[in-house]
């Protein structure tokens, strides 16, 4: 019953997927990560079917690529791009490391926030216009990947603060389990990802490392361990520097 309330507790906190209401205890929030990296594989099929199929509802032109990066954010809510905005604010403003916290917390959006929301969505426009099918696949697995990463993160990296929400669920997760778990993940998107996939995979799957090593760097110097917002931010990066080489490669292999 424990797992059944976990795998509810991960649906309803980081997609907008219909879940019956369970009560949020200590026990069940100890393994919600473990179904965390799930969310990516309805938002990876998803992504799949459109890109087949949306052709016969909207052609084959700009609109169905813009339904196809919208996908993400209609089956999360936009949580994790929330965090990308926050954190853009944070890291643009250049003051301490204090102030740059208090800015995570801040509800308000400020000018980098706007602009880097265009540039992220002008970019995986321009990405995912280019992708084909054979892309599209590996990118459907690195769904699942970025939030194995990022699970990974919220059990083994330092937090910044001693408060919200990243902390309280690393302090009730079984650490051990769910970081054992995120590593079978990784493991698992890897074979996929290279063995059906080939160099698109390999290269994915690079850029995803690259991402996660950047965002350890970055959240460490910049903001001494990481965060909610933080751990959104790695996820929307990872899965942009993911797109943009997997869709760069299939291109150099034709």
């Amino acid at each position: 019953m424990n797992l059944i309330g976990a795998f509810v507790i991960a649906f309803s906190m980081y997609s907008r997927i219909p879940m019956p209401r369970m009560e949020w205890t200590k026990e069940r929030m100890r393994y919600m990560f473990c179904f965390f990296p799930l969310i990516g594989i309805v938002i990876g099929g998803l992504m799949l079917l459109w890109r087949q199929y949306g052709s016969y509802l909207a052609g084959e032109g700009n609109f169905r690529t813009a339904v196809l990066i919208l996908i993400p954010v209609l089956v999360t809510g936009g949580i994790h791009m929330d965090g990308f905005l926050d954190t853009s604010d944070a890291i643009n403003s250049y003051k301490p490391v204090e102030e740059k916290l208090e800015i995570l917390k801040d509800s308000h959006s400020g000018a980098f926030a706007i602009l880097m929301g265009i540039c992220y969505f002008v970019l995986a426009f321009g990405v995912y216009s280019e992708a084909t099918m054979a892309d599209m696949r590996v990118l459907a697995i690195g769904f699942v990947l970025s939030r194995a990463l990022s699970a990974l993160s919220v059990v083994t990296f330092k937090k910044a603060k001693n408060s919200g929400l990243v902390h309280a669920f690393s302090d009730a997760a079984q650490k051990k389990t769910v970081g054992i778990t995120m590593v079978c993940y990784i493991a698992v998107c890897l074979l996929l990802m290279i063995v059906v996939c080939g160099l698109r995979g390999a290269a994915g799957f690079a850029a995803a490392l690259a991402a996660f090593g950047y965002y350890r760097w970055m959240s460490y110097r910049k903001f001494g361990g990481t965060t909610g917002d933080l751990a959104g931010f790695f996820l929307q990066v990872c899965e942009l520097a993911m797109a943009a080489a997997v869709v760069t490669v299939g291109k150099w292999i034709g």
